[in-house]
């Protein structure tokens, strides 16, 4: 019983004993620190630290800076290849839709295959040659024409468009008539085909030409497209530029004589493309 009540007062000096070293060793490092922070204030390596700090913040800020402009360069490239994909799509469906448009012209006329399709493949060829980026069409609007209105602005789209002219103006003759209209192809040939007659039997084509020279800008080139010889006098050195001349059909020997002397005179070429 005595040795329990005499060790109770050892255990209490031992417990102050040892908090009393924690307190010293933590005074010491304290110390410490003070001592360590003083010297390096005092010999400028803090600032020398801070600045280090600092310098390596603008480089991460310009690296990031350099990242984000070459993200949008990349995203600039693959947004002009995209569209330049997007572009060469919609030309190869544009061109496959003129090529169905076309098939569908020359079958209502009858030339989608066979010598009609030759005939129309050299007749492009013809239209390489007609000068000048303008191009004023000139149509047969008497009665002998009647029987092409059906395909005949579907085949003047046609021409129009694989001549690679300017289409600047369109006029129609009959019976000592002249009408020309300009504006866009689909109002040119809108208006033909609601004011041109497409009756009577005068191909009038002399005063046409004197017509069109006086009142319309003159063109590269002129196109004339009828099926019957002129009924009037033409007075070729009067036409200030090239005409191109396009018979149709069956035209007869007289027709054919007469167009080939228009296009020789002018400085022009007779073209040839038969309907069936």
């Amino acid at each position: 019983m005595s040795r329990s009540r005499n060790s109770q007062p050892d255990n209490f000096y031992e417990i102050f004993s040892d908090m009393a070293l924690l307190m010293l060793a933590a005074f010491i490092f304290l110390f410490a620190l003070i001592l360590i922070n003083a010297q390096l204030q005092g010999s400028g390596k803090a600032e020398e630290t801070l600045q280090e700090v600092e310098d390596l913040k603008q480089q991460l800020a310009q690296a990031n800076r350099e990242n984000l402009e070459l993200q949008r360069e990349i995203n600039s490239l693959a947004s002009v290849d995209a569209q330049q994909q997007l572009k060469n799509a919609e030309a190869l469906m544009a061109s496959k839709g003129v090529q169905e448009q076309t098939d569908k012209v020359l079958l209502s006329a009858s030339m989608a295959t066979g010598s009609g399709r030759k005939d129309f493949d050299m007749f492009i060829k013809g239209l390489q040659d007609i000068p000048g980026k303008d191009l004023h069409l000139l149509i047969d609007g008497t009665g002998s024409m009647h029987g092409v209105t059906t395909f005949l602005v579907p085949v003047l789209r046609l021409i129009a468009i694989r001549s690679g002219k300017h289409l600047s103006a369109v006029s129609w003759y009959a019976d000592h008539k002249v009408g020309t209209n300009t504006g866009s192809m689909a109002e040119m040939f809108d208006h033909l085909m609601a004011e041109a007659p497409f009756v009577g039997a005068d191909e009038t084509i002399g005063h046409a030409f004197r017509h069109i020279v006086a009142e319309n800008p003159v063109p590269g080139a002129y196109l004339l497209i009828g099926d019957e010889p002129p009924t009037d006098e033409i007075r070729y050195h009067g036409i200030p530029a090239p005409v191109f001349t396009l018979p149709l059909g069956t035209s007869d020997s007289n027709t054919k004589y007469a167009f080939q002397k228009l296009a020789d005179d002018t400085g022009g070429k007779m073209l040839e493309l038969k309907f069936q």
